[in-house]
């Protein structure tokens, strides 16, 4: 399978662990960056750049996958969902690892560098890239929902708007 990596100078380490890691247990990893520390970088860039490459690879039929790393992970979730066609799910734990690829087929996800151990990343990570959707007509129908609406800004039969009313109105 081919991964593709991309962080910030707080996930840098980890991610020079992991392509050793991932390399080792077969798979193509493409590193998006960045190459060298630099303590004031900026993630998106980054992060968009491997939402990008998953995407694309995923659309031309190539089993890809992608990790995003920060001191966090929720800046890289998000702007790793910035790109259209990218499912990033922030991990922490085995079971969110888990459930991004069953219930959500995450194609991405995102861990904090700062909240974890590399050896509790490393199991997320291994946890999410073996794990596969469960095909659920449950879960594809949500998924069919989100990419319609990211894709007309509807959701067919569905009201969708802000001007839907609360209990409180």
């Amino acid at each position: 399978m081919r991964i593709h990596l991309g962080t910030d100078h707080a996930g840098l380490d980890f991610s020079r662990h992991l392509l050793d890691h991932l390399s080792a247990a077969g798979h193509e990893v493409i590193d998006h960056g960045p190459t060298d520390y630099d303590p004031i970088d900026d993630y998106p860039s980054f992060c968009i750049n491997a939402a990008l490459a998953v995407v694309r690879d995923q659309r031309a039929g190539v089993e890809a996958l992608g990790i995003v790393f920060g001191g966090s992970g929720n800046g890289e979730a998000i702007a790793a969902n910035k790109v259209n066609g990218a499912r990033a799910a922030l991990v922490w734990s085995h079971s969110t690892a888990l459930l991004a690829r069953q219930h959500n087929d995450a194609n991405l996800i995102a861990i904090g560098a700062r909240q974890h151990t590399v050896d509790e990343a490393v199991a997320f990570i291994d946890t999410f890239i073996n794990e596969p959707f469960s095909f659920e007509e449950r879960h594809a129908r949500r998924i069919a929902q989100l990419a319609e609406y990211e894709a007309t800004g509807a959701i067919a039969g569905i009201h969708v708007g802000a001007d839907v009313i609360t209990a409180s109105n």
